[in-house]
């Protein structure tokens, strides 16, 4: 303790303090107190200082770093208070340093992870956060972080050598992330055990540090590398200089995981899959930093693992339109959102409808019209087509059964309906066009149901006892983009297909006559042909040339379906088309 007098000079000191400071008590006399501990380091501090000295405040208490004549340094706790009725204060200080290197050994076994010895998620987020504010605020030097930041010190416990620099003025203001997991360490686990999982999470740390460490691109000699849970991990590259850097060190990384480890006797190969992210710092957020980090890692895992992959914006809109659908397909069909189109199925002869393709088309909010192909995959994902194609199935119907209704004609329209696999899988397929062709009054023969080649062939069990016992009912089934597989043609003369839809891909082929390709001819004539010897009709699609109808007609094709004789079209369009004899052939 010391006595200090109005103007801040030590009056008396005791024998305690004069060996905290290395000295002797008398040495201490007649020096400014604030000078012993410090005090006039910070604005702040200095003016709480002066305020217990004339007596407006009651009590003043910080934190201070002092460094003792022996070179060593300590914590100490100063603490400034009036002393009683004598116009002086007294200034007690007390070595805290021990207090100080508990909490710092604790803060650090909070921090890091026991297996890897890496920062764990917790020190990485607040790390990151530290990192963006000041990529963010680079050319304010007010805003700029400084060292005694506890992340940043947390950070120095693990890796010393990390410069100040890096916290410095300068800096790119941009942030990069290699964010990356294991492929298949959980097979490790769950065969070799728990104890060689460790060792290989370890040794995986160890590489990554190196990496990171050795990174040509930084000045600051490192990168934060974390362990994030279970096989996770990432490398934070603060100041980055682009996504050049980040490529590089995540093709290093994948180079160095790919080197075997060696085990305590256990020779161990792996792989990595990698998401890497790499933008300004300014407006970005460390939620939106690894999401897209997130996002970048399971396409790397779903382009085929042991990679990286590039954050792609496009790519990632994408994903976010999908995601915008799925929520919303399900209460969609309820809502009434969705609305059949019709395109015509003409006898290549003479002309005439005999049959439409019921198309359908989702009328979203906020997108627009949408095509089947930007939803049919997603609804077949979530398992919501089964409930779209019902309705899609019974609308086509009733619409059938009203045209032969207000135009009767010796040979009604049929109506064909396209089937994805999963709704012969997921429902009782059979049964639900039974209760519609009962409800709606349409006959079997009028309708005819489209399941692609690759969902037919090799078709077996459930499946193809769906096939049969539709084709029994009299229902028409019909292979769509015939030729696009690969047709076990033996196996064809066993399904109870009525029809073969040629795939456009060869009708494309017949669009220029001077320029035609004899082989596409010859295919598509030895496919009609083996279609009628086993008694099918062919259908050709995407016919937009009165050209391609005429060698179409000359070759046998029975249907034709495209834009030479109309696009889809609402149901009132076909009804005008009905009467409409011949189309364009």
């Amino acid at each position: 303790m010391a006595v200090v007098d109005e103007e801040g000079v030590v009056v008396a000191a005791n024998e305690a303090l004069a060996s905290l400071l290395g000295t002797d008590p008398g040495s201490l006399h007649d020096q400014a107190a604030a000078d012993l501990v410090d005090l006039a380091s910070d604005g702040r501090t200095w003016h709480a200082y002066h305020e217990v000295l004339r007596g407006r405040r009651s009590r003043f208490r910080c934190t201070r770093r002092l460094k003792h004549p022996d070179g060593r340094s300590l914590w100490a706790e100063v603490t400034v208070a009036p002393a009683a009725d004598s116009g002086r204060v007294l200034l007690s200080i007390a070595d805290i340093s021990d207090r100080r290197e508990l909490q710092a050994r604790l803060r650090h076994l909070q921090m890091h992870d026991p297996v890897t010895r890496l920062p764990n998620r917790t020190l990485f987020f607040e790390r990151l956060a530290v990192a963006l504010e000041t990529a963010a605020h680079q050319s304010s030097p007010s805003h700029t972080a400084h060292p005694s930041h506890p992340a940043y010190q947390s950070h120095q416990s693990h890796q010393s050598h990390q410069s100040h620099q890096s916290y410095g003025h300068g800096g790119t203001g941009r942030i990069g992330l290699c964010y990356l997991d294991l492929d298949g360490f959980k097979a490790v686990n769950d065969t070799m055990g728990h104890r060689v999982g460790d060792r290989l999470l370890a040794a995986v740390a160890a590489r990554l540090t190196e990496c990171a460490d050795n990174d040509g691109y930084t000045r600051s000699g490192g990168h934060l590398v974390a362990r994030l849970g279970g096989d996770e991990f990432a490398i934070l590259v603060e100041d980055s200089t682009g996504t050049e850097q980040l490529a590089d060190l995540a093709q290093s990384v994948l180079c160095a995981l790919q080197q075997p480890f060696d085990l305590a006797g256990q020779r161990l190969s792996v792989s990595a899959s990698i998401g890497v992210v790499e933008r300004a710092a300014h407006g970005t957020t460390a939620t939106g930093l690894m999401q897209a980090a997130d996002t970048t890692l399971y396409w790397a895992k779903a382009d085929g693992k042991a990679r990286w992959t590039l954050f792609d914006p496009e790519r990632n809109a994408h994903r976010m339109t999908r995601q915008a659908l799925s929520s919303t397909l399900r209460p969609a069909v309820e809502r009434g959102e969705f609305a059949l189109e019709y395109q015509p199925l003409v006898d290549m002869a003479d002309g005439a409808v005999r049959g439409v393709e019921a198309l359908v088309r989702w009328k979203h909010p906020q997108f627009g019209t949408l095509a089947p192909n930007r939803f049919v995959g997603i609804a077949e994902e979530d398992g919501s087509i089964v409930e779209l194609g019902r309705w899609v199935l019974r609308t086509a119907c009733r619409q059938a059964r009203q045209w032969q209704k207000d135009h009767p004609r010796e040979r009604p329209l049929f109506v064909s309906v396209n089937v994805a696999v999963r709704q012969v899988w997921d429902s009782d397929l059979v049964a639900d066009v039974a209760g519609i062709l009962a409800e709606t009054g349409l006959a079997p023969h009028l309708l005819q149901l489209e399941l692609t080649e690759s969902a037919v062939m090799g078709s077996a069990g459930r499946p193809l006892q769906a096939l049969q016992a539709l084709s029994d009912m009299g229902v028409r089934i019909a292979i769509d983009d015939f030729g696009t597989g690969y047709s076990n043609l033996a196996y064809l003369s066993r399904l109870p297909v009525s029809v073969l839809k040629l795939d456009g891909s060869f009708v494309r082929g017949f669009q220029d006559e001077a320029h035609a390709n004899p082989a596409d001819e010859l295919i598509v004539e030895a496919l009609v042909q083996l279609a009628h010897r086993l008694g099918l009709t062919v259908t050709a699609e995407c016919v937009e040339t009165s050209g391609q109808a005429t060698r179409l007609r000359r070759i046998g094709c029975d249907t034709g379906q495209g834009w030479l004789y109309s696009r889809a079209v609402p149901p009132d369009r076909i009804a005008e088309l009905i009467g409409i004899t011949p189309l364009p052939v």
